[in-house]
C-alpha cells in the first residue's frame, strides 16, 4: 500500500489517471478521523488530500466561505467564531471516538461524510449548506459544480449528490459553504425525569410549537450520571430566548419541572452528543436514523445492558452494542429507519457492511451514477461495497 500526496489538481488528476490505467484503487483520506468506518481497504493506495489546505475566499457580509478540502475543520470553526458566524449544521469530528486527536477532521471529509450535529434537526444537514465545489472525478477530469452564491438554480444539483458520497464519486478539491450568524445566546432547558416515551412526546410537543428549539435530545440515566436528561436548546437574541424559555416553562407548568442547565452542564450534554464519549468504546457503534415516533419503541426492545443516546428529537439513535448486526438492522428497518455501522473491529467491519442494503432499483441507480463519475472503479476500494452490490 502506497501513500500518494499530490500538491495540486494537476498532480491529483495524474495520480487518478495512472491508477485507472494500472487497475489500482485509491482510498481518499484527509485527517483520517473516519478511516475506521467501512470495511478495511488495506489493498488500496492512500490518496492523502491534506496538501489542499487554506481559505480561498470568505466574505462575512455575504455569508459564504470557500475553502480547500484538506483544511482542518477546527481552523474553519475558529475563523467563523472570530466573525460571530458558524456552520449552522453543527459539524462534529469523529476523531475522539477513535482515540485520535480532536480536530483531525477536514472540511472535505465532513462534506464527503455528510456528518452533522444536534442542530441538524432544525438547520438542515451538510447537503443543505453546500453551495458548490470543485473536484477531480475517477476519469481524471477536473470539474466544478454549484456556485459561490446562495441563490443558484442553474444545472444539476451535484452538491447534494456529493455530500455524503464518502469519496466514491470524486476527490473534492474545494468546497463553498453557506454560513450563518452564530446565536447570540443559548439556553438549554431540562425537563423533569422522563422515560423515553414521555421524552419523545415532550420533545415533539416543543418542536411543533412556536418555542423554536434548535436541538432536542434525550440521555438515559446510565449515560447522564444517574438521572435521565431531556434537553432542549433555545438559541437567538437575548429577549427572544428569554420569551421562548418562558413559553416552554409555561407549556409544562402543570405537568413537570423545567430548569435551566448551567453553562457547564449544557456544554457537557451537547459535547457528549458531539463526541459520543459516554458510549462504550469497547463495543461496536451504530448510527440509527429513524422516524422520531419510533425511537422510544425501539429502545424499549433493547436490553438493559445496551448503551445509547437519542438526538434530533428521536430521529437519531446512537447505539453501542455487541448484539447481532442483522438483528440491529432488522429492528431499525421495522421501525421505519436504517442502521449504519460506525465502529467495529476489522473482522466485524469485513463481515458487516457499514451501510445498509439498498433495494435493487436503488442499488442499480447508485451503480450507474458511480460508474458515470468513476468508470474504471478507481474509488471502488470495497470499503462500502462494490458497484452493483446493494451492500
Amino acid at each position: 500500500m502506497a501513500v500518494l500526496a499530490p500538491d495540486d489538481e494537476i498532480q491529483l488528476a495524474e495520480a487518478i489517471l495512472a491508477a485507472a490505467a494500472e487497475g489500482r484503487c485509491l482510498n481518499l483520506r484527509g485527517g483520517g478521523s473516519k478511516a475506521q468506518i467501512g470495511a478495511p481497504a488495506d489493498h488500496a493506495d492512500i490518496l492523502d488530500m491534506r496538501a489542499f489546505q487554506g481559505i480561498v475566499d470568505y466574505d462575512p457580509a455575504e455569508l459564504v466561505l470557500t475553502a480547500r478540502a484538506g483544511t482542518p475543520l477546527f481552523e474553519i470553526v475558529a475563523l467563523l467564531r472570530d466573525e460571530g458566524q458558524s456552520l449552522a449544521f453543527d459539524p462534529f469530528d469523529h476523531g475522539p471516538i477513535f482515540a485520535r486527536p480532536s480536530g483531525a477532521a477536514t472540511i472535505g471529509g465532513v462534506v464527503a461524510a455528510g456528518v452533522a450535529g444536534s442542530r441538524r434537526l432544525t438547520a438542515g444537514s451538510v447537503r443543505d449548506h453546500l453551495l458548490g465545489f470543485s473536484a477531480v472525478s475517477g476519469r481524471g477530469e477536473c470539474f466544478v459544480a454549484g456556485a459561490k452564491v446562495v441563490k443558484n438554480v442553474t444545472g444539476y444539483d451535484l452538491p447534494k449528490l456529493m455530500a455524503g458520497s464518502w469519496g466514491r464519486l470524486a476527490a473534492l478539491v474545494e468546497v463553498t459553504l453557506k454560513v450563518l450568524p452564530a446565536p447570540r445566546e443559548s439556553v438549554t432547558c431540562l425537563l423533569g425525569k422522563l422515560d423515553p416515551t414521555q421524552a419523545y412526546i415532550a420533545m415533539a410537543r416543543v418542536l411543533g410549537s412556536s418555542v423554536g428549539a434548535a436541538a432536542a435530545a434525550y440521555l438515559p440515566a446510565d449515560i447522564a450520571n444517574g438521572s435521565a436528561v431531556t434537553a432542549l436548546r433555545i438559541e437567538g437574541f437575548g429577549p427572544s430566548v428569554k420569551a421562548r424559555v418562558a413559553a416552554l416553562t409555561a407549556m409544562f407548568s402543570d405537568q413537570l419541572a423545567v430548569t435551566e442547565a448551567s453553562p457547564s452542564q449544557a456544554a457537557a450534554i451537547w459535547d457528549s452528543l458531539r463526541t459520543l464519549a459516554p458510549l462504550d468504546d469497547a463495543q461496536p457503534l451504530w448510527r440509527l436514523s429513524l422516524p422520531a415516533r419510533s425511537a422510544a419503541e425501539l429502545v424499549a426492545e433493547l436490553g438493559a445492558d445496551e448503551c445509547w443516546m437519542m438526538d434530533w428529537g428521536g430521529g437519531l439513535l446512537w447505539l453501542s452494542s455487541a448484539a447481532d448486526p442483522q438483528l440491529i438492522r432488522k429492528r431499525a428497518a421495522r421501525a421505519g429507519g436504517h442502521a449504519m455501522l460506525v465502529r467495529g473491529d476489522p473482522d466485524l467491519r469485513s463481515r458487516v457492511p457499514a451501510l445498509p442494503s439498498l433495494p435493487p432499483a436503488n442499488a442499480a441507480l447508485e451503480a450507474r451514477i458511480r460508474r458515470a463519475f468513476d468508470p474504471a472503479g478507481v474509488f471502488e476500494t470495497g470499503r462500502f461495497g462494490k458497484v452493483g452490490n446493494a451492500d
